[in-house]
Formats: structure tokens, sequence, C-alpha cells
């Protein structure tokens, strides 16, 4: 019994193919998905008829990422603008007439019934970006953080330097990591740091390891920490751009 956490991928359906065959599921694993599933690669459509289908066979929880928010405002009500466009919204557009599921009932609920965030057993949060509140995820006063804000990455990576530094003060530690085990977010891509691998940083992982620009994506154990990861997403689409 695993819990598997995976991180954005982008409409990068071959890649999410690869890593699923690699860590070789059994039936009773877990996958959590921490969100961005379209805008990048051409075969955003693709990627989520894969998913709907997963879900069918094995435990899915599926994380609603900032670009998820864009595509399922897109299917519902074809609303666009001009920022999701630029970011990745043009690909996922032609993508979903191209396969004809545009109007697909079964799509159109699986972005109304994702997540903003999913709290384990062991207490392990699972969020696709982050949140402000000190008091934790259910007291955070804007939704939108939960898929758009960096300051909780930020804030783990001052943290660890300070962890690194030996610095015990209590008074001195960010409050909002006292609330979780762990943390696992996806949402700025570890390619930013000139790694295709993921980021620990103080009680938080980053799983976003660049497969929507130059990087891989990737699979993570989150017991173990063993984590698998596709070719480099670009190599498998040789003739597309992705998200630049």
């Amino acid at each position: 019994m695993r819990t598997l956490v995976i991180g954005d991928i982008h409409g990068g359906y071959k890649a999410l193919d690869q890593i699923i065959t690699r860590v070789q599921l059994n039936p009773t694993d877990t996958l959590i998905f921490l969100g961005d599933y379209v805008d990048g690669w051409s075969e955003a459509a693709e990627t989520i008829t894969y998913l709907i289908e997963l879900n069918e066979e094995y435990n899915c929880i599926f994380i609603k990422g900032n670009h998820d928010v864009w595509c399922g405002s897109w299917l519902e009500e074809g609303k666009t603008n001009p920022i999701w466009l630029a970011h990745g919204g043009e690909a996922t557009i032609e993508s979903y007439i191209k396969s004809g599921l545009i109007t697909a009932p079964s799509h159109k609920q699986f972005f109304k019934q994702l997540k903003n965030y999913y709290i384990d057993q062991q207490n392990r949060l699972f969020i696709h970006a982050g949140f402000t509140s000190m008091h934790g995820v259910l007291q955070e006063e804007y939704e939108s953080n939960y898929y758009w804000d960096r300051r909780l990455w930020e804030t783990a990576l001052l943290a660890h330097k300070v962890e690194d530094n030996k610095l015990e003060d209590d008074q001195i530690k960010p409050q909002r990591f006292s609330h979780y085990h762990e943390i696992f977010i996806g949402h700025t891509a570890t390619t930013n740091y000139n790694t295709t691998t993921p980021i620990q940083a103080y009680k938080l992982w980053n799983i976003d390891t660049g497969a929507g620009f130059t990087g891989r994506l990737t699979i993570l154990d989150v017991d173990t920490k063993e984590y698998w990861q596709s070719d480099i997403v670009r190599e498998l689409y040789p003739r597309e751009k992705g998200r630049n």
C-alpha cells in the first residue's frame, strides 16, 4: 500500500503514461495529483481522459491547480482570458477541438470535482500552491491562494536556511508549518532552481519538476521518498515549444 504524489503534468500525456508504467502500480496504491493537468503540451484532452480512466481502477485524488481553474471555466462557460491563452491555454483549446471532447460531460465533471487540498490520515497536506493563514488551510481567507500563492514555498526555503544554521528559537519558525507533518506542493517548477528533481525545504516537498517546461514529470512515494520520472518532456514532443 503506497501513497504516490504526482507533480504538474501540463498536457504531457506521454510523460504521464511513462511514469505510470514505470512506477508499476499496485491495486492498493493511492495516487494524489497536485494539479495543473493542462496547458503546455498538445495532449490536454487526452491527459484528462487518461486520468478519468485511471480513477476507475485506482484510488485517485485530484487537486485543483490554477490552470485547471482556467480550463474548467472555459469548458463550462466558454470563458477565456489573455493570460491563460499566453500560458498554454491555446494548446489546450486546440487539443479539445481536435479530440472532439470539448463538450464531453465527463471532462466538465472532472474539473468541477477537483479538491482545493487534501489532508491524509498521517496529517500530510497536499495542495497545488499554498495558503497564507497561520492557522492552516481550514482558515484560509482567499480560496485562490490554494492554487496561486507562492509565499508558502518561499517561506519554506527561508525556514530551511534557518534550520541549516541551527537556530532553535521557536518564535522565528513559521507557524503555518506546525499544523502538518509534511506538505507536498506543485506550482513552482524546480527547473527555476536548476534541477529536474524534487526539492525538499523544511517540512515541504516541491514535486513540480518542470514537466511543462524543460524538465520531467515526477511521481514520488510520500513514505520512502523514492521517486520515478519521465523522460524530458520536451523530447517527447520535439516539434512543440511547451510553456516557454
